[in-house]
C-alpha cells in the first residue's frame, strides 16, 4: 500500500470522527512510532513528517557512517559503502538520512497499523465522551429507547451516545417502549475498559430539583431557591423551597393555581405526590411544616441526638405518620431530625420495646417502620390497614393486637 493511499484511509476517521487536525497527526504519529519501535527496535533517529489534509507521510531514518565493519548497532549506524550507495561522496562521521517506505515495514506491520489507529481513535473518542458528561452530571438529559432489557433500558442520544437507565434508577410505575424519549438526570459517567458507561437516573432526588427550575421560571431565574429535596420515587417527595424577596410566596410559585405548575413534574414522575414547604431556619418550624398535612401541637427538639418529640391531637397521628410511614420518613430526611409521634391527652401508653419478652424484635421493627412504636399507636389502628401497611400477616397482627390489649385490661 502507497504512503498517500494509508494516509487518505487514515484520514477518513478525521471525518467520521470530527478529529481535529492536530490531534489525528499526534495520534498518527505516535501509531507510526510504535510500528517503529517493533521493526527496529528503537525509534529516536526517525523523522516522521505527516500531513493528513494532503494525504503526505515521510518517514527518515538518521545515522551515522562508520567504517566498513565496524557497524555495531544497525539501527544507529550504517557502513560507508552502503552509504555511498545513497550518495557517492559520503565520508565516515556524517550523518546519513535515508526515506524508510511503509512497504520497507512489511504487510502485516501496515495492518496492524491500521488496526491500532482505529483503537487509538475510539479511545480518543470515548475519552472525549467521558469528559463531556462527566460535565453532566446532575443535568437534565433527554435520549431515545433503543432496547429494553431485564436489568435495563438503553437509550441512545442524538450523537449515537450509548445511556444507561438501570431497572433501580427507574420510577416503579415507569412503562418505555421502543423509541420514546425519556428524561433523567446524569448520575454517573464510568470509564470501563476503554468505553464510558453512562447512567441515567430518574429517581435520583437531583432529577426533580432540575424539573423544578425547568418548570418554574421563578426558580430558573434564581427567585426562588430549592433548599432540599427528598424522595420515595413514585410515591412521595417533600421540597424545601425559599425565597429572599418577601413580594414572593415560593410555595404558591411553585405550585400554581389549583396545581397548574407542579402538574406536569407530578405526571413526569408516574404521579409522585410532591409536598411543597416554605424552607425556614426556624427548626421547630421546619418540622412542623415537614409533617404537613398533620397539624403539629407542640416540638420538643434535642439537638445532640438529632431527635424530636412531636405532641398531636390523636386524629392527626395517621396523617402525619402518612401511608406505608412515607410522611414521617420523609419529614425526617427533609429536617435530618428523627421524628418520635405522641399524642396528645394520652397519658397511659407503653413503648412497643417493652413487650420484647412476648412480641419477636423483627415485628416490632417492622411496626416502627411505618411509624407504631408504642402500644396505643398500635391498638389505634384497622387490623386490615395495618396488613396492608407492613409486611405482616394478619394472624402476627392479631397476636400482637391481643398481647397489647392485656396491657391495658
Amino acid at each position: 500500500m502507497e504512503n498517500i493511499a494509508l494516509i487518505e484511509s487514515f484520514s477518513e476517521f478525521k471525518d467520521d470522527k470530527l478529529i481535529d487536525r492536530v490531534t489525528l497527526m499526534a495520534i498518527l504519529e505516535d501509531v507510526f512510532r510504535n510500528a517503529l519501535k517493533k521493526k527496529f527496535g528503537d525509534d529516536d533517529n526517525f523523522d516522521i513528517i505527516i500531513n493528513p489534509d494532503k494525504g503526505d507521510l515521510e518517514i527518515w531514518r538518521n545515522r551515522i557512517v562508520v567504517a566498513d565493519g565496524e557497524v555495531e548497532e544497525p539501527n544507529q549506524e550504517i557502513s560507508l559503502s552502503e552509504a555511498r550507495k545513497i550518495e557517492p561522496d559520503f565520508e565516515v562521521g556524517e550523518d546519513v538520512s535515508q526515506e524508510v517506505k511503509l512497504i520497507d515495514l512489511g504487510r502485516r506491520s501496515i495492518l496492524a497499523l491500521r488496526q491500532n489507529l482505529i483503537s487509538k481513535i475510539n479511545e480518543h473518542d470515548s475519552t472525549n465522551i467521558y469528559k463531556q458528561f462527566k460535565d453532566l452530571i446532575g443535568e437534565i438529559y433527554t435520549a431515545e429507547v433503543h432496547h429494553i432489557r431485564h436489568r435495563a433500558i438503553i437509550l441512545l442520544d442524538d450523537e449515537g451516545n450509548e445511556i444507561i437507565l438501570p431497572k433501580e434508577k427507574q420510577i416503579p410505575s415507569d412503562f418505555f417502549r421502543k423509541g420514546d424519549n425519556v428524561r433523567g438526570v446524569i448520575e454517573s459517567v464510568e470509564l470501563k475498559g476503554s468505553k464510558p458507561a453512562i447512567i441515567l437516573s430518574r429517581t435520583a432526588p437531583s432529577f426533580l430539583e432540575k424539573l423544578f427550575e425547568q418548570e418554574i421560571p421563578e426558580v430558573f431565574d434564581g427567585l426562588i431557591t430549592v433548599k432540599n429535596v427528598v424522595r420515595i420515587p413514585g410515591e412521595k417527595a417533600k421540597v424545601a423551597v425559599d425565597s429572599y424577596d418577601d413580594r414572593i410566596d415560593p410555595v404558591g410559585a411553585c405550585v400554581g393555581m389549583k396545581g397548574s405548575r407542579i402538574h406536569g413534574i407530578v405526571r413526569e414522575l408516574g404521579n409522585e405526590n410532591i409536598d411543597v414547604i416554605n424552607y425556614t431556619n426556624n427548626l421547630n418550624l421546619y418540622i412542623t411544616r415537614a409533617l404537613s398535612p398533620a397539624r403539629v401541637v407542640s416540638v420538643k427538639i434535642n439537638e445532640d441526638a438529632k431527635r424530636a418529640e412531636v405532641m398531636l391531637k390523636p386524629e392527626e397521628v395517621s396523617k402525619a405518620i402518612g401511608r406505608g410511614g412515607h410522611n414521617i420518613r420523609l419529614a425526617g430526611q427533609l429536617t435530618g431530625y428523627e421524628i418520635d409521634v405522641f399524642r396528645e391527652g394520652v397519658e397511659e401508653d407503653v413503648e412497643l420495646s417493652e413487650f420484647s419478652d412476648e412480641i419477636e424484635g423483627w415485628i416490632i421493627e417492622e411496626l416502627a417502620k411505618v411509624g407504631l412504636d408504642t402500644a396505643k399507636s398500635v391498638l389505634e389502628q384497622d387490623v386490615d390497614d395495618l396488613v396492608k401497611r407492613t409486611d405482616l400477616e394478619e394472624e402476627t397482627i392479631n397476636d400482637v393486637v391481643r398481647i397489647l390489649k392485656e396491657e391495658f385490661e
